[in-house]
């Protein structure tokens, strides 16, 4: 099992306190010989539906020197995950979970702008002290 990201619990508490509930740590997903394991898998039941909405969460921290060595992994990840979740029919919609910190150093700049939209990432932005969701960004 991979080891969990630094920020790993600050998102998990953020998603509990916006009343997501928690169905995976990590979520583990399978598809063409290849196993995989996306961080955190969340429901959220929405009015007097049975089924609410599924979503997977990747955390990344974005503290290594080299921020677009670390994009580039997060990039790929995201992706191969994204990849199986569609083939495997699951409905459960991808994030990208980044800290605030990250955003406003590197998330705003025009080439990652451009990167998070041709490759439609969905972004969770988290403050890791106060552990809440700043923004979702689809």
């Amino acid at each position: 099992m991979p080891a969990k990201d630094i920020f790993h619990d600050a998102v998990k508490n953020a998603l509990i306190k916006e009343n997501w509930t928690i169905t995976d740590d990590p979520l583990y997903l399978e598809f063409g010989g290849v196993d995989m394991y996306v961080d955190l898998g969340a429901e959220k039941l929405i009015g007097a539906e049975k089924e609410g909405k599924k979503i997977a969460v990747e955390i990344k921290s974005f503290l290594r020197q080299s921020l677009i060595s670390e994009f580039h992994s997060a990039l790929g990840q995201f992706i191969n995950y994204r990849t199986v979740l569609r083939r495997n029919q699951t409905g459960i919609t991808l994030y990208l979970a980044i800290s605030e910190d990250a955003y406003e150093s590197f998330f705003t700049l025009i080439f990652t702008q451009v990167v998070v939209e041709e490759n439609e990432i969905k972004l969770i932005v988290y403050d890791a002290k106060k552990e809440v969701i700043v923004q979702w960004k689809n």
